[in-house]
């Protein structure tokens, strides 16, 4: 009577155990690496476009600024980061690389790897798997932004 609320059969638990066992594969390597996995996604985005403001960063994160801040402090204080105000808005921050943070894309490079080879999946099915996962995300929040509306 009740299938469709059968655990298994339920999309955000099968996310929340993918993301669970995806975070266990990453923590070991981050840990070599000094980052926490929200620290990591900081840097990719950085190692991607160095410069960027923190509410660019926020958005492109998927992050509030309550969150994002906290993570630009502690990236800062251990030297891979520096936040600069912008001169022509004194109220706006610039993250930039240091030369630690720039250094480190290169031993963080093998990490991407290593997930794919953990997943023991095609190439191919992990880029569709991706592609399916950010069409999922933009179709949820299209949702709400137009029940947000009503």
């Amino acid at each position: 009577m009740y299938e469709e609320l059968a655990l298994d059969r339920q999309l955000c638990f099968a996310l929340h155990a993918a993301a669970r066992a995806t975070t266990a594969v990453y923590r070991p390597l981050l840990d070599e690496l000094g980052l926490t996995y929200p620290q990591y996604l900081v840097m990719l985005a950085l190692w991607e476009r160095d410069g960027q403001q923190v509410t660019e960063l926020c958005a492109r994160l998927a992050l509030d600024t309550g969150t994002v801040s906290p993570l630009l402090k502690r990236l800062a204080a251990t030297g891979l980061i520096e936040r600069q105000r912008l001169e022509t808005d004194e109220r706006r921050v610039a993250i930039h690389l240091t030369d630690a943070g720039r250094d480190l894309q290169d031993r963080a490079v093998g990490v991407p790897r290593t997930l794919a080879q953990a997943s023991e999946l095609p190439v191919d099915e992990l880029v569709s798997l991706r592609e399916s996962l950010v069409r999922l995300t933009d179709s949820i929040r299209e949702f709400q932004q137009r029940k947000e509306e009503q």
